[in-house]
């Protein structure tokens, strides 16, 4: 199950704790987008320490990474969505990866949201 997360709340407590709370949504980004697509390949601490390793190289590729992942969940669940992986890549490229957290979440909510009204 995705669980929906406040967006605004994650920013605010990525500020407040100098990006430690990050790093922690991060991951359940990658490990949510990866149950919603049904992918377990796609893992949150594989690719957290993959890009530690790469020095945040893997970082970038992540950000085209999950956009194709959200495409694909997105259509799965037959929720009418575009491919942002450009626009992802193009932010992480511009240090902007928190924007790319931010509508990553908001499409993973919707899925919540899509996942909870048809179990109902």
């Amino acid at each position: 199950m995705i669980k929906e997360r406040n967006i605004v709340v994650a920013v605010l407590l990525s500020i407040i704790t100098c990006g430690i709370y990050g790093i922690y949504w991060f991951i359940t980004l990658t490990d949510d987008a990866s149950r919603a697509n049904n992918d377990p390949e796609f893992s949150g601490v594989k690719a957290f320490l993959f890009s530690l390793i790469t020095c945040g190289i893997y970082g970038i590729y992540w950000n085209y990474k999950i956009g194709k992942e959200m495409y694909e969940a997105n259509q799965k669940y037959g929720i009418n969505a575009s491919d942002n992986s450009t626009i992802y890549l193009i932010l992480s490229i511009f240090g902007l990866s928190i924007v790319t957290y931010c509508m990553v979440q908001n499409e993973l909510n919707t899925i919540s949201r899509q996942s909870t009204s048809v179990q109902e």
